[in-house]
């Protein structure tokens, strides 16, 4: 079933004033995909860290007693060396050596019991971290995965990287190392601020008032280093990106001899990520002397004063060298309290980085309400695809498709041509839905395309790309992608009706060959030949080939031809073509041109015609000439 030819664009309509949801207008300088950091909705990082730790509260909480315990344990030796001091010396000296013993033994026993609980106290905290840190980088791949085609085109698989390593990384730091630090600061500050009142008011006092300036440097560097840190994250996610794209591109880099100026731009990103290295090790030196300053005024100031009262009779020396002891046990900490305060804020600034990308939607949802397709008639191979009222336009750019209406009949193999820009690919991915259409729908038997399950549409329509990707793995692994629960005999049969079984069976360990990265130890017209075994192998009923053959030699598009003639028999197809040989095997070709559909028809008829098509034979065939 054909339409008639025509030199007109029949099959379109005026352009629609809508836009639609998937096109704002020209892209915006502030567009967040310019920049590393995703809008975080409010409370969505705590929200992750909470959903994070949900499964874990049995754990936590036990991680918890066992810093609580761990902590008593340690705040306990002052408390016996002040009786010691004031009660077991004295009576050692008349002959009473009980007490100084129990305070011996008591002392052992609480540094014991401190080892231990911080022995179990590491494995368990371990355990929680790990288990965390494995939940969050599952998240970070399945949603990436999950995210539409428009956010992979935005947001750099650099920045992806960076978000499950770096971001990861600061993440662990905080969790394995600096919550410790936090807590044991807590509960010394409530412990031994308890303690001081109760040995002796004044210099539990004058060490309560010393926490104020404590507490305000602690505030003033949360303040600045949270910028630092935002930026350093910023920075090292650039560096992460530039090397991605080095690497991905070396091909072209060593081609056209871009090392020398790869380098600088490497150079000048890896300074910029030293320079914010720079400024964080300079705002935590600045909270480390600030607060080693008041800390050691506070001690002198309490030395000096218990020392006078010592000596006039009014405090006992036991409490003074038990509060010394606590001021120093609380004051060393505060140095590694810079240093949780230094992961808390890389974690805080990575956290809601991470939070920003799972918060992000795709743009081509699962349906709400999802329906089936009809079954198919066995009279009529393939699925109807109509594209009623369609219009489209990317987000970060003008209009690409007017409005226009096509209907494609079961079991028909329609060619697309056009100039480059034309908006032949767009067309491709509205009806694999890649994208949704900013207004009108596509329907596939009679079904929008927005109501179908993921899975049932990906099973229905397939598209083999230009690149034909493969992935590390064998062949036989590459092939069962579409259909993983396929035989190996299916696999064979496969690649024997595509033409592929003959090169396939010629590798090393034939089908279990690995193909390596990006199938890099096969070539491209054989990598093409095992897209096309995939795509014959998952049977859709509706297949579309993105200029499948534009980047082959002539004896590798020859054996592709012959292949696809196999796997588009008995399904519809649409055929974005770059080469006009590609053409002459549809049953009907459409030329675009600035997005509309300027003729329709079939090759005979078109190449007879006056119209764009025929001028597009003629210069192909003065190419061939």
């Amino acid at each position: 079933m054909t339409a008639p030819a025509t030199s007109s664009p029949t099959t379109t309509t005026p352009a629609t004033t809508d836009d639609g949801p998937g096109q704002p207008g020209p892209r915006a300088a502030e567009d967040p995909f310019d920049k590393d950091v995703l809008p975080t909705p409010p409370g969505a990082t705590g929200a992750l860290l909470r959903s994070l730790l949900a499964p874990l509260r049995a754990r936590v909480a036990l991680t918890t007693l066992l810093l609580l315990l761990q902590q008593a344990a340690v705040q306990a030796g002052p408390l016996l060396v002040a009786y010691a001091i004031d009660r077991a010396v004295p009576a050692w000296r008349s002959d009473d050596h009980g007490p100084l013993a129990a305070a011996g033994v008591g002392y052992l026993l609480c540094a014991l019991a401190s080892g231990g609980l911080q022995y179990a106290f590491l494995i368990a905290s371990a355990h929680v971290s790990q288990d965390v840190l494995l939940d969050l980088r599952g998240r970070i791949f399945r949603h990436a995965q999950a995210l539409s085609l428009d956010f992979h085109e935005r947001y750099t698989s650099g920045r992806l990287i960076s978000r499950s390593t770096s971001d990861v990384e600061a993440l662990r730091e905080l969790l394995e190392e600096g919550l410790q630090e936090l807590v044991s600061v807590v509960l010394s500050f409530l412990f031994i601020s308890a303690m001081l009142l109760w040995l002796d008011l004044g210099l539990g006092a004058v060490a309560v008032a010393s926490f104020v300036p404590l507490y305000l440097l602690v505030r003033l560097y949360q303040r600045r280093a949270g910028r630092v840190f935002t930026a350093r994250s910023t920075a090292i996610a650039a560096v992460i990106v530039k090397f991605v794209e080095t690497m991905n591109g070396i091909r072209p880099v060593r081609a056209f001899r871009r090392e020398a100026v790869n380098e600088a731009g490497f150079r000048v990103l890896n300074h910029r990520h030293e320079r914010r290295n720079g400024d964080a090790l300079l705002e935590m030196a600045r909270y480390v002397v600030g607060s080693r300053l008041v800390a050691n005024a506070a001690v002198a100031l309490i030395v000096l004063w218990g020392a006078t009262r010592v000596a006039d009779g009014s405090l006992e020396l036991g409490v003074l060298a038990a509060a010394v002891l606590y001021l120093r046990r609380l004051y060393d900490p505060i140095d590694r309290l810079g240093m949780f305060l230094n992961s808390y804020q890389s974690a805080a600034a990575s956290l809601e980085k991470i939070a920003g990308l799972l918060a992000q939607t795709p743009s081509v949802p699962e349906p709400s309400t999802p329906r089936e397709l009809p079954a198919p008639r066995s009279d009529l191979p393939g699925r109807e695809v109509v594209f009623d009222g369609v219009s489209f336009g990317y987000r970060t750019g003008g209009e690409v498709l007017p409005r226009f209406d096509l209907v494609l009949p079961a079991g028909q193999t329609v060619a697309v041509v056009g100039s480059t820009g034309a908006g032949k690919s767009t067309l491709a991915k509205l009806l694999a839905r890649f994208y949704d259409p900013s207004a009108g729908r596509v329907l596939l038997d009679g079904v929008d395309l927005r109501e179908l399950p993921m899975p049932e549409l990906r099973r229905g329509v397939v598209m083999v790309t230009q690149e034909a990707f493969l992935f590390s793995g064998t062949v036989a692994e590459n092939i069962a992608i579409g259909r993983p629960d396929a035989s190996r005999e299916d696999i064979e049969r496969a690649a024997k009706a595509i033409g592929a079984h003959e090169f396939v069976s010629a590798l090393p360990d034939g089908y279990d060959t690995d193909v390596r990265k990006r199938g890099g130890r096969i070539s491209a017209g054989q990598r093409q030949l095992v897209a096309f075994a995939r795509a014959l192998l998952a049977d859709p009923a509706v297949l579309i080939l993105d200029e499948a053959t534009s980047s082959l030699d002539v004896p590798g598009e020859r054996a592709v031809q012959a292949a696809m003639t196999t796997v588009l028999r008995g399904r519809t197809a649409v055929v974005i073509a770059h080469r006009l040989s590609t053409v002459e095997i549809a049953d009907r070709v459409l030329v675009m041109e600035h997005g509309r559909i300027v003729e329709d028809g079939t090759p005979a008829e078109l190449v007879d015609g006056a119209g764009r098509f025929a001028d597009l034979h003629r210069a192909w065939r003065d190419s061939l000439a």
